[in-house]
């Protein structure tokens, strides 16, 4: 799962959490040289110039057997993400739309499905979070202003692509409710401060 969060100027933060069930002690060798799950190589992987790795979390879960990898990361512009290993293909696009907007759009790798894995059981989920009025998407879903994209392996088939239309609120996550309600307490806050003056 990826659940990104995009300011205005294309910056951003993004939490990555992917696991897969414990294996055998055949298989442990080799997904510990392929490093999906080794803190040093999940650092090199998701590293690249104005991409700073924030925390990378790798743990076994006992009550369903599984091994989790979570990374929590920031950038300086979205497209700075394309350099990184391991979104090599994922072609991050954050450009100037019509009028004040914003258009952005991710690939979505196809995954192979071989070695026993089941295409239809296993899913990928990719969450968005813009600041800003969504104008257009594709998403399979929204749930609380967040856009979700959701698809089972066979469903990514030859690839997908997530694509987002916004207009940017004008400073980073500030629509104009919450200059309304600062205003509001800076009034009553100067309204005791003069009354506790005439006292």
């Amino acid at each position: 799962m990826q659940e990104t969060q995009i300011y205005p100027d294309g910056s951003g933060k993004m939490h990555i959490h992917y696991w897969m069930p414990n294996p055998d002690s055949a298989g442990s060798k080799i997904v510990e040289n392929l490093g999906f799950f080794t803190q040093d190589s999940i650092k090199k992987e998701f590293s690249s110039p104005f991409v700073k790795i924030e925390n990378v979390t790798v743990y076994n879960d006992s009550t369903d057997s599984t091994t989790h990898a979570e990374i929590d990361l920031s950038f300086n512009h979205v497209d700075s993400l394309n350099n990184a290993k391991a979104f090599a293909d994922a072609g991050f696009s954050f450009k100037d739309g019509a009028a004040r907007q914003k258009v952005f759009s991710q690939f979505i790798q196809p995954i192979a499905t071989g070695f026993g894995i089941d295409g239809d059981k296993f899913r990928v989920t990719y969450k968005y979070k813009f600041s800003g009025e969504i104008i257009a998407h594709n998403a399979t879903s929204i749930e609380d202003h967040t856009l979700i994209w959701s698809y089972t392996l066979n469903q990514i088939g030859s690839g997908k692509t997530i694509s987002v239309t916004f207009l940017p609120y004008k400073i980073k996550e500030t629509p104009v409710w919450i200059y309304a309600l600062s205003g509001g307490v800076l009034l009553i806050v100067l309204y005791f401060l003069f009354r506790k003056k005439k006292d």
